[in-house]
């Protein structure tokens, strides 16, 4: 899991006005991101408005993914669902030969039990063909993965190989940090929490944040890894109002609005998300002549 420290972002899904997905705004960002320093990209995150996704839609973007990255950085997959049986429908059907990892949300909607959750990963575990980096995002799932849980499924399954953090508890964060296999990758995934959970030992960032910020968000994760907190603290301080503008109404609405600004893509989205508010639209333009 080397290859997977630092900078991971979770890459939205752009699309035209009529919906249809514009593969040439998702090469351009892809270009962006991969220009700006990220040391690998996530497709088919939540960020990507994955629920709206048709089935031969998600393999499309797999494979478009992997073409215009060209092996420049690795590649992430998200595959998750709250129906055990079909992620590993999904594990059997998605071409993932050239993928680094598997990453897969917690069940939600279900808000399964601890034991539930564990289960659930041990099956996706053993029918996955690349190692499996959990996701926990209570506020999308509605289930809190505890530390524990994590705990026994990074020492008791092999192909469990990381973890994407995103409670926003940081006594949680620490706990898992603190008692995790020595090889197992602990990763933000809270923009506005990376540098202090970074602090904490935590080894990257699978972000939002930077599809736009990809060179000062890059850099900020770096500088974090390197001990050099001064460098670290001046850039995430320069980003920081961007952050709470970025999830002021809603995620992917908020980090579309930052790249209709830049001219990477149409500010276009499927229902049931929509374009963030006129006055919101303004204070990113706003921020973003001060930035």
């Amino acid at each position: 899991m080397e290859q997977l420290k630092g900078t991971g972002v979770a890459l939205v899904t752009p699309f035209k006005a009529d919906e249809s997905i514009d593969w040439n705004a998702l090469e351009r960002l892809i270009n962006h991101v991969i220009d700006g320093g990220v040391n690998y990209v996530v497709s088919l995150g939540t960020t990507g408005e994955t629920p709206t996704l048709s089935a031969e839609e998600k393999v499309d973007l797999i494979k478009f993914t992997f073409e215009k990255v060209a092996k420049r950085v690795p590649v992430v997959v998200g595959i998750g669902d709250y129906n055990t049986k079909d992620v590993v429908k999904r594990l059997e059907k998605c071409p993932l030969d050239e993928a680094a990892a598997i990453l897969s949300v917690a069940p939600y909607y279900s808000k399964p039990s601890q034991e539930g959750i564990i289960q659930h990963y041990k099956t996706v575990a053993a029918a996955s063909p690349k190692p499996i980096i959990l996701y926990n995002v209570p506020g999308r799932t509605g289930r809190n993965m505890t530390a524990a849980t994590t705990l026994r499924l990074a020492h008791e399954v092999e192909n469990i190989v990381a973890m994407k953090e995103a409670s926003g508890d940081m006594v949680q964060c620490m706990q898992i940090i603190k008692d995790k296999p020595k090889d197992f990758l602990v990763v933000s995934g809270d923009d506005a929490l990376a540098l202090g959970q970074l602090a904490c030992g935590m080894e990257g960032v699978i972000s939002v944040a930077a599809n736009y910020f990809a060179a000062d968000f890059s850099s900020m994760v770096q500088a974090a890894l390197l001990n050099d907190f001064p460098a670290a603290r001046a850039l995430n301080y320069k980003m920081l109002e961007g952050f709470d503008l970025m999830f002021a109404e809603n995620n992917p609405a908020g980090i579309k609005a930052f790249l209709h600004h830049a001219g990477l893509l149409e500010n276009s989205f499927r229902l049931p998300v929509v374009p963030v508010s006129n006055e919101l639209y303004a204070k990113i333009g706003d921020f973003l002549k001060k930035y």
